[in-house]
């Protein structure tokens, strides 16, 4: 879908920050290897096992390197910074690599250089290493879109004489949405994983399919009478008799503790609702009036059949969130 996006002129960065959205870095690039251009992650430590494990593709660092003696790893290693700030210029004019990225702040406002610092860096970089020049939208998954942000980038490149260089700009978001932004290297981050960038517009109607299922089962059924409360807090109070389970789950394994009673769920690949308040090894649900489910049936949190956009609003969260919460103990 990336590649079907960009178009065959466009290279793709995969990116694999955070272990991969929560997915688990190494099995992740081996996943993507064919069709990767290159990674991108933050990670030091991660490029080098990377590399270390055989990986050969173009490596982005995309907050550079923090301090000057990295440097010497970023040459060993082969990887590219990019780099977005004023001490990062001088520290690598001291010592420049063959490729870097010079990244514009055009209204993101966390990383990147104004105006005068882009330019200043820019002539100095472009005759020392192989520049890409890249920024971050902000609004590509939101109504106000990326045309105000381009705009700037334009001005930008005419009051530098319309430079001959290759540019990073698409996100996921702006790669499904915005065609023009494609530029020579696009970012695919959490479409990869199979998730929406875009809150109005489920995954499933982008033809993006779930990598990550989240999977329990239940190890507890207990009945209550009208009146009972359930979990910490009781916060939730039976109105009529019913009938619960208890499933191994909880924050523990990442899952939301601020996941409200209704969140969705599956049990036996069933529809039905969480109550109470997640605690963190375990989160109860709602099976009144069924006889199917025991002691192991199967539980899913997320994923196959469950949408993560589903149980991410509930919980008012994102699915970004969600995916990197997961932890080693699920």
């Amino acid at each position: 879908m990336a590649r079907q996006h960009a178009g065959e002129s466009t290279r793709l960065w995969c990116v694999v920050k955070a272990d991969a959205y929560g997915h688990g870095l190494m099995r992740t690039a081996e996943a993507l290897t064919d069709l990767a251009d290159g990674f991108a992650l933050i990670e030091l430590e991660g490029a080098i096992a990377l590399r270390q494990a055989g990986f050969r593709q173009p490596i982005l660092m995309l907050e550079g390197f923090y301090h000057a003696d990295e440097l010497s790893l970023f040459a060993h290693h082969d990887l590219t910074p990019v780099l977005h700030s004023p001490p990062q210029i001088e520290t690598f004019l001291k010592r420049p690599l063959p490729t870097a990225y010079l990244k514009l702040n055009t209204g993101m406002n966390r990383l990147g250089l104004n105006e005068c610092e882009f330019t200043y860096a820019f002539n100095a970089l472009r005759h020392v290493t192989d520049v890409t020049v890249m920024t971050h939208f902000a609004d590509a998954d939101d109504i106000r879109g990326v045309d105000w942000q381009m705009t700037r980038l334009t001005a930008l490149w005419t009051a530098l004489g319309d430079p001959l260089v290759k540019t990073s700009l698409a996100n996921s978001a702006a790669l499904l949405r915005y065609p023009k932004t494609v530029g020579h290297w696009a970012r695919p981050g959490i479409m990869l994983y199979g998730s929406s960038p875009f809150q109005e517009v489920a995954a499933a109607a982008l033809d993006l399919q779930p990598v990550m299922t989240l999977e329990s089962e239940v190890i507890a059924l207990r009945d209550l009478k009208q009146g009972e409360r359930i979990g910490y807090g009781g916060t939730f109070t039976a109105e009529k008799p019913m009938r619960i389970a208890m499933v191994a789950c909880g924050y523990g394994d990442g899952y939301p503790r601020h996941a409200t009673t209704g969140t969705p769920i599956l049990v036996g690949h069933q529809r039905t609702r969480t109550l109470g308040r997640v605690s963190m090894d375990k989160l109860c649900v709602d099976i009144t009036g069924r006889t199917d489910v025991n002691f192991g049936t199967s539980v899913i949190l997320w994923g196959k059949g469950l949408p993560v956009e589903e149980v991410a609003a509930a919980a008012g969260t994102i699915t970004y969130e969600l995916f990197c919460a997961a932890t080693s103990r699920h």
